[in-house]
């Protein structure tokens, strides 16, 4: 499908992670642009893969601006200002991050703590109102507004802790493991989240680990392969980008899943294999 690729949105730069002398992720260099398709709204999704150990989750913290970087510099575009070419290094909260366990506020309620996360931005109580109203019904929890997370199922609490990243941090949402032990009703509930966030904005970019290789290649249009690299035939005990694929390149993205993203599976689970 034609598409154009414009403004740089995220780039990140010699990017290493260390705890002490134990150097977990290096050598960490990618750029991501904004994707152009005629006729649609077309936001980014970026998957990471690779074995258990090789770093993933240490290099989605160093995005997020929860941990520091040891070497290198992470980028967002910023989109406060006129400017198209604006830069700022991240800091945490820039970066929407959703963990594994959902994390929600024990004693809010979904639309409790969905106005809470709108609490930095200038609005209105009735525009924020609408807002979230609004976002209820696009995700099917407007009947559990007044709920608690125990009272939610585990696909409502990961959707409203979704929306609850998006109100608060903007463009930039990063899920750790977001298919991780859900069933195949959740699992849908979770591609149309995606397919919700990212036909919102053309900036909308998402994130994602899974150790499920097919929706890595059914969603992605950016795929890249974290592993420990071969350096002068041993290989090393830290985690870098071994591999990258890019789906629009090879005229894969945006495609129902087929025989050609069964060939690209097959090649990012040898890369992962030998990593």
């Amino acid at each position: 499908m034609a598409y154009k690729t414009e403004n740089t949105l995220l780039y990140v730069s010699d990017l290493s992670v260390a705890y002490g002398d134990k150097t977990v992720i290096k050598d960490i260099n990618f750029v991501e642009k904004d994707v152009i398709r005629e006729g649609s709204v077309t936001g980014q999704v970026i998957a990471f893969v690779g074995r258990s150990g090789r770093g993933k989750s240490t290099l989605f913290r160093a995005m997020t601006g929860l941990i520091k970087p040891t070497t290198g510099k992470i980028l967002i575009a910023d989109t406060t200002t006129d400017s198209e070419n604006d830069a700022k290094e991240v800091h945490e909260g820039d970066i929407g991050f959703v963990d594994q366990k959902y994390t929600l506020f024990r004693n809010k309620t979904v639309y409790q703590a969905l106005l809470f996360a709108l609490r930095k931005k200038e609005m209105s109580k009735e525009e924020k109102h609408t807002m979230i109203m609004n976002y209820l019904a696009d995700w099917g929890l407007e009947k559990a507004k007044d709920q608690y997370p125990n009272e939610l199922s585990g696909g409502q609490r990961q959707r409203t802790a979704i929306i609850e990243q998006i109100l608060c941090s903007g463009h930039y949402m990063v899920l750790d493991e977001p298919f991780s032990g859900l069933d195949v009703g959740n699992i849908e509930d979770v591609k149309n989240a995606f397919n919700l966030i990212t036909s919102t904005h053309e900036f909308n970019t998402i994130i994602y680990s899974t150790h499920d290789i097919e929706l890595a290649v059914e969603l992605a249009d950016s795929i890249y392969v974290i592993g420990y690299p071969t350096i002068d035939g041993k290989r090393a005990d830290y985690g870098t980008i071994v591999k990258h694929v890019d789906m629009k390149e090879l005229n894969l993205a945006w495609k129902d899943f087929g025989l050609d993203h069964i060939e690209i599976v097959k090649q990012i689970k040898a890369a992962m294999l030998s990593s």
